[in-house]
This record gives C-alpha cells, structure tokens and sequence, in this order.
C-alpha cells in the first residue's frame, strides 16, 4: 500500500511542472541542462523551473536558462583553479592565502579534506583502470548525505524513552533512502518524518523483521519539503507498538563527516529514561594511525535557559572497561558537538578497533555527571557491499566475455563473508585474491587470498574471512580494495573488480540474494568483451518486475564508440530455443547501471522466469545483439495453476463476446481496426512475426526472434513465421534443376513476404510503416537477390518546392514558379545527396565544420562539429592522458597540460580537431 500511495503521489506531481532535456522537474526546481554528448552539462547555466498562471487561474511551469558565469565570487588566491563539474574557479586547497580556521575546527577539516581528496582522486591517472568507473564521474550520481540522532522526549510529566537511535539518510534528486539503527528499545513499527510545522510528512510501516536494521524510501519529496530538508527543518520520529514512552525523536542534518566515515557508535545510557543518547562518526588516517572522531550529542545537558552554559566533559576510549585514552574538553548548552583525533594507536588499539571490542564514552563532569556510552564497529548501512570483475577492468585489460561477481558482508566483530562467482574463463583458474590498488603497474598488492575456498567445478568461492585489520577495514568502506582473478594464461589476472557499495535503493533483493552474473560467453553467439556485469531481479506480489544491473569493464580506452559512458538496452526474454523467443525492453541507459520496474508482465515470460528459462540481456552500440547476457531464475506462482484456465477462456472469449461488451470495457485495446480484450495475444494482419498482447489499453507488439539453426537446408512451413529445418533427403540429381528454377521464380522480399518476378521494380514494405516511397527495390533474376537504394530526388531550382502528394518522396517545383530568386532551405528536404545540414539557425553545407553556439554559453571552441551528407556530427576533443605531477589548465584551453606545452603544440590540436575521425562519430 505505501508503495502504492507513492506512486499515486508522484502522478499527482506531474500535473505541474516542466519538461526538459526528457526529463520532468517540479515547480522552482533548479538545475544545470544535460545537453547530451559530446556537450554534456551546462555548469555554468541554471535552468528554473517558474510557476506562471494560465487565464483560468491553472498553474503550469515555465523554464528559464541564465548564465552564471558573471555571478561567481573573486578567488582571493593568484593562481585559481577550475575544478571538474563546477562554474566558478576556485583558490586551490594549500593555497598559502587560505585563512586558517579556529584549530578546535580541525578533526571537521579533516574530514572536509578526506572528501575533497577523494573526488580528486577520480581525475588522477591510475593503472588499476576499475579504479576510475563511469558511475564516479558521472554527472547523473549527485548525492547529499544526512543524519538524524533519535532519543527519548524529555518531557517534565512523561518519562522518557531509554533508546537510541541513528538514522542515515542519502537525498538522489527527489528520493531520500534512509538506513536505521537502534538499540536499548523494541523494534519500531512505524517512522515518521515531521515536517517544520510538526505536521507529518510522510509515514513509512516498518515491515516485522528480526534485524536491528532498517531500510527504506521516501520517493518524490516535493519540493516544499526538499527545501526543508535541505535547510535541516525536518525531524523524524519512531513508534513502537507497546508504548508512546519508547518513541524516539531527532532533528535531521547535514553533514559531510558522512563521506568519509569508515567507523560509527551508538552512545546510549544505563540509566533508566534518561531520554540521552549520541553517536560517534569516525575514521582512520589514509597513512598514519591516528583516529579522527565527532561526538553528535543529545540530553546529555540538561538546561533551558536562553543564554548557553559551559559544561566540562570527559571523553574515554576504553577496553572491557579499562580506560585506554582521555580527553577532556568543554562543550556548550547550545552546540554540544565534539571533534577530536587520538594520535598514534598502537597495534593492540587497533586489534581491538577491527573486533569491535574498543567503547567511546562521555561523561559531563559536575554535582550530577550523565554518561553514555557504546562500541566501536565498521559503518553500518543498508548499501550492498559488491563487485563486478571484468576482463576490461584488469591489470593488463583484454576482452574475454567472463565474468566474476562478488558480494560481502562486514559484521561487527571485523569478519567478512563473501561469495563469489566466476563463469567463462578463457583457461583454467589458478588464483582469487583480495588486493590493493598497486602502486605501480602489474606490482600487485595481495591482502587475502581466497584461492583455497574457490570449488573449481562449480565457479564459486564462499567463506570467511576473520582476520580483517582496522586498516582493511576503513579501505573496504572507502572503495579501495580489489578482488582479482588469475589464470595459467593471465597470472596477474584474467578478471578484476573494485570492491564498492551500491547504494540502498529500495530494491531488497541485493541484501538476500546473489545476483545474475552477465558475461559475453552467455550470449548467442558468444561475444569477446571486455564488458560484464550482474543483476538483481525479483517479481513482488503484484507480479511487476524489479531489476537492477550493474555493468564494468567499459571506459573509455575500451568503447570510445560510446564515449566513455556504456549506453544500452537491456532487454529479458526466453532462452528456450525450442520455440520463438519474445522480447520485453526494460529500459535504455547510460553510465554503469539501471534500475527500474517492469508491469504487465505476460503470462509466458512469467512462466520462463519461473521455470529458469529467461534471460537478461545488454546491448551496447559496438554489439547490438548483445554484449553480455545472464540466465535468470525467479520462483513465481503469479500465473501458477491459472494460465490455462484464465487464457483459453480468454482466447475464446474474443470470438464469443459481443463487440459492444468489448468496447464498454475500459482495458480494452483497438488495434487493426478491431477491440482485443484484456491480457489476450495475437498475431498483426501486418507481419505474422510480430506477435502482439493487449496490457490494460495499451497494446505491446514485440518481434518473434527465430531460433538458429544448424542444418544445412531450411523450409518454411505455409502460416509459420519461423523456417524449420528440411529433414527430407532429396536425389543429388534434383538440386541443380531446384535452384534453376527458383531463380526463374523471382525473388522472396522479407517486407511484404512475396515473391517478385525477375527484373521487376517495386517500393518496399516495412511494417509497421508501409510503403517506403523513398527506397527502390530491383529483383535481379540472375542471382534471386533483392537490391534496394535510396531515390535520387532531382536538384530544383525553384525557391518553394512541394511535395504534391503526402506519400510522394521528392518534393516539385510549382507551375507558376519557373525561375528561382536563389538557392534557398527547401531543397534540404530532398532525398538526393551530398545533403546540407541545419544546426540551430543556421544551415551549412555538406563538409562544413564549425564550433557550435550554444545560448547562454556561446561559442563552444572545444567541441567541434561538421556536416555529413545531411547529418550533423560533433565531438568533443579529445584530451591525452597526462602523467606528469602538475597539470594545469590555461584560460580557454580545451585540455589541461603540464604547464611545458608550447603554443605550436596547441595550434596542432585544434587543426588536428578540424578533421575527426568519422568512425567515432555517433548521429544527434
């Protein structure tokens, strides 16, 4: 049912709005436009979404674009620096004019640097290439973190709840997925979000479970209520079925400590209805032994007055109660937040750490000291722990079409159980380990290795691994391992795969169940790639099917057809070759995964998913019958024990049941002139291999795929869409005569499926289209095959052609108009060639190249675009790999350099630029 009211909620939404660039924004959303490849996002634009009002007082959305360029601050430094995704140069960090804050600041810089840090190191040139994932530069993955810190309410006539409890939010566009964690109270049964009046927001069922993890998703938060959330306005609160005193509440905030928390506690009280409660967010040093920590404190100061009072506290690092560490400090009424580092754990400290065995307390020191407390454990979260190895992602990257797939799980006492899945090794395995990112190329760093798990038969490796330092730890949380697979002909590894959390979406499957691995080998035939993947897909009780795939193994040294990001379609369909198979698009993409929700399922794709015999498919633009394919098994009873008897009825029911009945129905489907009922399926009078369904008004109409065959001889069998193969044994004697004759017969044309005498001439038929007066087919009697080409459409000289008839290819000249004023557009709409080109407002003549002008940003000198027989064609230029140390880029220089480039070398690009290499061009 919630699910149910979200979606309702979202059709709602979409009454008012805008639509742009395909995608669909609320009233006062603001945006920077995607204007596509090669121009990508316009940072320095922002698009506005402006509520206006119609005559009858209707509110619709209006887009306005402005430049920002001219809005951006003065950097204070000399030598400002424009940092990938943003508009405005910046002062880089180290700057010696950077103001220093106040040094108690200094554990929140720390984790303030450990964020920029990281996303620079997305820029740097690595040789573990897996390192470097479209999903990581993509603009598409923009992310804010929260958190909330639930206690008790302390009111003076109500005794307050014992628990506590830390909520983890992260905000993609307009869904906010939250992760919970309690302890010291039962297992809520409802979460509320408050919005800044205290009315409710939202309210999310918390489904009965045994966990003390909860996970779900707020989808399409207006964005009255985003604003709010952005602003920290927003509170959220949990219920418990057996009494008001065991809710828990807190105010949700930002803040960027999250990106770089490794380590987390829940601090609760030993007193009884204390209403107290914090958590501790921490994380190690990337070198040295130090552990930066803030305190995020609740009831712990017990004051309400106005003016804010100093309270002295005692923070301890302890072992099975022995204090280890101490540090005491002040904290005030109004801000009781606390960042410190401990410096220099020593190698006992941090076993302790990796076993969850280390407690973080506070005490306020004073005539009535309040203390909590709580252990030290990896970073909790409902994200899936996983990865993809590819054969494109290794040290030395190749194409093979296998596969490997990994999923882990951390629990709080430093174990790590994973499983793993390896499938189409090119020779036999020899090794599974766990590394780091090697310092330099091919000197690989092992961790752990799994080899002695891995059941060679089977293709798979699951166990435990108990002996995780605190160090592997954090590097585990933070993206930084790598699992890798050897074999005798590739000893430093046939696949390789970077170990990284997948955001919790709302889809479960990824938290119980291994996924679908996706591998090359799969397809049919197989496919050598360097792309692989796996996917999660589950059939819930309505019967819609949910899905999420992941892909690796494609950057841009591997497919620059795609231009960095992969672009596909996914597709689930029947492996059973034994009859013609059916296809179902799930949906096009770009970047490194999908997701999404297929309804109206048929009743035979059910089945097959039932039965095991499905499959998913993703095609890219270099193979677009399929670059990696995975079997899919996914128990169902949606149609069990009921398809036959509901779909003969069915079927029987469209010849019996009175056409006005037909009508009258609202899910009925009228296609080809007729009314077809409700789940029925046929065949269209237009090709009989199609075959069509009805799915509540909307008719789906999907091409019958034909099995291949082996046989040397086909036929095809009269009202059969497929050919079979010819088991009849014919005379040697009877063959030649046989193809003699069937030349003289003419020839088949697979369009209209008729056969055509020889030599004759005709329009091609292509359904769903019809008539394709543009193309001409010619039967050439000697061979038997059919040659199609394209109309040449005589040059006109005339200013305003027509096209007489709607159906008629080439436009005329008009009677009365004999001789033209001059050559004007009209003509580009002929069939003939080489053909002009129209970008924007201007028009262009076959060849021509040109910077394109784009509003608002102007002339845009570092893509370049030209005219290809009636096609515009752009592309970005491209930009070497620079290993050098200092990489800068110069005032309206495309790429950046080492700061040594001359500008005879820069001349060279741009003439290098004006002649693209056209084999890596794609139509706009």
């Amino acid at each position: 049912m919630g699910e149910q009211g979200e979606r309702g909620g979202e059709r709602r939404m979409r009454l008012q709005g805008c639509a742009f660039g395909g995608r669909f924004y609320s009233l006062e959303d603001t945006w920077h436009p995607d204007l596509g490849e090669p121009f990508g996002v316009m940072h320095c634009v922002q698009c506005y979404c402006e509520p206006q009002k119609g005559r009858r007082g209707k509110v619709f959305g209006k887009v306005n674009c402005k430049n920002i360029k001219q809005d951006c601050p003065q950097p204070e430094c000399d030598s400002p620096v424009l940092l990938p995704g943003h508009c405005c140069r910046t002062c880089p960090k180290g700057a010696a004019d950077r103001i220093q804050t106040d040094p108690v600041l200094d554990s929140y810089e720390y984790f303030l640097e450990k964020g920029r840090e990281k996303e620079d190191d997305l820029h740097k040139s690595y040789n573990d290439r897996s390192y470097l994932s479209s999903e990581e530069v993509g603009s598409g993955e923009s992310r804010t973190d929260f958190v909330a810190v639930l206690t008790g309410v302390t009111d003076s006539w109500l005794p307050s709840s014992s628990g506590v409890a830390r909520a983890r939010f992260s905000l993609t566009r307009t869904s906010l997925a939250f992760s919970i964690t309690y302890q010291r109270m039962d297992r809520p049964n409802r979460i509320t979000f408050l919005d800044s009046d205290g009315a409710t927001a939202f309210e999310y069922r918390v489904p009965k479970g045994q966990s003390d993890m909860i996970c779900g998703v707020w989808k399409n938060l207006p964005k009255l209520l985003l604003r709010q959330l952005q602003s920290e306005q927003m509170r959220l609160g949990m219920s418990t079925s057996t009494s008001r005193r065991e809710d828990v509440e807190g105010k949700i905030i930002k803040h960027r400590a999250l990106f770089a928390e490794t380590f987390s506690s829940t601090l609760t009280s030993e007193e009884e209805n204390s209403g107290m409660g914090g958590i501790a967010m921490l994380t190690l040093s990337d070198t040295e032994s130090n552990l930066h920590f803030i305190l995020i404190l609740q009831g712990l100061i017990r004051h309400s007055g106005k003016e804010p009072v100093v309270v002295p506290i005692k923070v301890q690092l302890m072992y099975r109660q022995h204090p280890l560490r101490e540090i005491r400090a002040n904290i005030t009424s109004h801000d009781p937040d606390f960042a410190e580092v401990l410096t220099d754990l020593n190698s006992r400290e941090l076993f302790w750490l990796s076993r969850g065995q280390l407690e973080i307390a506070v005490e306020t020191e004073g005539q009535e000291p309040q203390r909590i407390s709580g252990f030290i454990t990896g970073r909790k979260s409902c994200d899936t722990i996983q990865s993809v190895m590819s054969s494109g992602d290794a040290l030395s990257p190749g194409k093979t079409g296998g596969v490997g797939s990994a999923i882990f799980n951390l629990h709080d006492n430093g174990t790590l159980d994973y499983q793993v899945q390896v499938a189409g090794l090119t020779s036999d395995f020899v090794g599974l380990t766990i590394e780091l990112k090697p310092r330099r190329r091919n000197k690989r760093s092992v961790l752990y290795d799994l080899t002695p798990e891995f059941d060679k038969v089977a293709g798979r490796a699951q166990g435990r691994w108990s002996r995780l330092e605190a160090r592997h730890i954090h590097m585990l949380l933070q993206n930084e391992l790598f699992i890798n697979v050897a074999t005798v002909h590739n000893q430093g590894g046939e696949l390789r795969g970077q170990i990284k959390a997948l955001f919790y979406n709302g889809l479960e499957a990824p938290r119980h169940e291994l996924p679908v691995p996706l591998a090359g080998q799969f397809v049919s035939p197989p496919v050598r790639t360097g792309a692989s993947g796996h996917a999660w897909v589950s059939v819930d009780s309505q019967c819609h099917l949910h899905y999420e795939i992941i892909i690796g193994g494609l950057s841009r040294a591997d497919d620059l057809t795609v231009n960095v990001h992969l672009h596909g379609l996914a597709e689930i369909g029947e492996i059973d070759d034994s009859s013609a198979a059916h296809k179902r698009l799930l949906t096009g993409f770009y970047g490194s995964k999908a997701q999404g929700v297929l309804k109206d399922i048929s009743t035979e794709l059910l089945q097959h998913l039932s039965m095991g015999t499905a499959f998913i498919q993703v095609s890219t633009k270099v193979n677009p019958r399929g670059e990696i394919r995975g079997q899919v098994h996914v128990p169902n009873d949606c149609e069990s024990g009921t398809r036959v008897d509901v779909e003969e009825p069915e079927v029987e029911e469209l010849v019996t049941k009175d056409p006005e009945e037909l009508r009258k129905d609202p899910h009925t489907c009228f296609f080809e002139n007729q009314h077809h009922a409700h789940g029925s399926r046929w065949t269209p009078n237009y090709d009989r291999c199609f075959s069509c369904s009805c799915q509540k008004r909307t008719v789906i109409c999907d091409p019958v795929i034909c099995p291949v065959l082996s046989c040397s001889r086909t036929i095809q069998p009269e009202g059969q869409c497929c050919p079979v193969c010819d088991e009849r044994k014919e005379p040697k004697d009877m063959k030649a005569p046989e193809r003699v004759e069937e030349h003289l017969e003419g020839c088949y044309f697979e369009g209209d499926q008729k056969m055509h005498a020889p030599g004759t001439t005709w329009h091609p038929f292509v359904p769903p289209f019809g008539y394709i007066k543009c193309a001409v087919c010619t039967c050439k009697g000697s061979s038997g095959e059919v040659h199609c080409e394209k109309v040449t459409c005589p040059v006109l000289t005339c200013s305003h052609p027509v096209r007489r008839h709607p159906s008629d290819c080439c436009k005329e000249c008009p009677e009365e108009e004999k001789t033209p004023p001059g050559l004007e557009h009209g003509d580009m709409m002929q069939a003939d060639g080489p053909r002009h080109c129209k970008f924007g407002k201007n028009y262009y003549q076959n060849s021509d190249n040109w910077h394109p002008w784009v509003p608002m940003v102007g002339e845009m000198k570092c893509i370049n675009c030209w005219c290809d027989h009636g096609v515009t064609r752009c592309q970005r230029k491209q930009c070497p790999v620079l290993t050098c140390s200092s990489i800068q880029r110069k005032e309206g220089a495309c790429c950046p350099d080492c700061g040594d480039s001359t500008e005879e070398e820069e001349e060279d690009d741009d003439a290098a630029m004006k002649v693209p290499d056209k084999r890596r061009t794609w139509r706009h």
